[in-house]
């Protein structure tokens, strides 16, 4: 495994403890964690050099979570 896949295994599974810290189980953060890099990875194809047109609605892609903090973030 080269060391950016290496270094992102490494932040995923950061990320999984830190959920399982704050008490969610197992299958719950696996589909958190999903859901979010399926948001990321959508929003990247609507980057250069792929410039695709989003599939998620404007109010739900990856942009619009830097809109939150804290609880609000989790109800968005």
């Amino acid at each position: 495994m080269s060391n950016g896949s290496a270094a992102i295994v490494q932040k995923l599974w950061n990320y999984c403890n830190v959920l399982r810290d704050a008490g969610l189980s197992y299958g719950d953060y696996l589909e958190q964690l999903t859901y979010l890099l399926f948001l990321k990875m959508a929003h990247e194809r609507t980057q250069p050099p792929f410039n695709q047109p989003p599939i998620i609605p404007a109010d739900l892609d990856w942009p619009s979570l830097f809109e939150y903090e804290g609880i609000p973030l989790e109800h968005h």
